[in-house]
């Protein structure tokens, strides 16, 4: 126990001082074009997928080269010419699938104005729907319902007025969870690569 509140007092003595030296908290929203596509220990055998993407975000800074930035996003992922098999037949479709992401990410702001940033961390993401296009059928229960992966990206903002910044990112996901539930077959991974632009405020 008296471990436990020392812990805790220490965490709570970081916290609060992190907080003091927040320079600022800054909000936005960003849209995006995504392409997705499934790999299988490691091997990537379909098309992508051509998707968009929107959410919010908060970014919070800690100094002037480190801040935690927080996202909600809509986000389109699946993959293209893959195949639904019964005993007879062997039918080629696109699937899509849609999540609600949420990364949780480090930022480090570099250069001269520090306009230039780079953001790494782990995502987790919540299935939608899920469907295909060679049939109406629903085939969302066929797939797990909450993703989880690493997201790495690297962007540059451009001042617009003294509080608005506009942005350009450029990021990649690459899931760590099985998409399928009870896959008995490899293992097989949501992968994206999105390009966005947004403001922050």
């Amino acid at each position: 126990m008296t471990k436990f509140f020392t812990l805790s007092l220490i965490v709570l003595t970081f916290a609060t001082t992190a907080i003091a030296q927040t320079k600022k908290t800054e909000v936005g929203f960003s849209i995006g074009y995504n392409s997705a596509t499934a790999t299988a220990e490691g091997v990537t055998n379909t098309k992508h997928r051509a998707g968009f993407s929107a959410g919010f975000l908060v970014d919070h800074y800690f100094s002037d080269s480190w801040s935690i930035l927080g996202k909600l996003v809509y986000d389109q992922k699946g993959w293209g010419h893959g195949y639904i098999t019964t005993p007879t037949t062997t039918t080629f479709t696109d699937f899509h699938l849609d999540y609600l992401s949420i990364p949780v990410l480090a930022e480090w702001h570099f250069g001269h104005t520090k306009n230039w940033y780079l953001n790494f961390g782990p995502y987790a993401a919540i299935l939608l729907n899920a469907s295909q296009t060679a049939t109406t059928d629903d085939i969302t229960d066929f797939f797990n319902t909450v993703d989880a992966g690493l997201d790495l990206g690297i962007g540059v903002k451009f001042p617009v007025t003294d509080k608005t910044k506009f942005f350009i990112e450029v990021n990649g996901q690459a899931g760590v969870a099985d998409m399928f539930k009870n896959n008995s077959g490899s293992t097989v991974r949501n992968s994206v690569s999105n390009v966005s632009v947004g403001f922050k405020f």
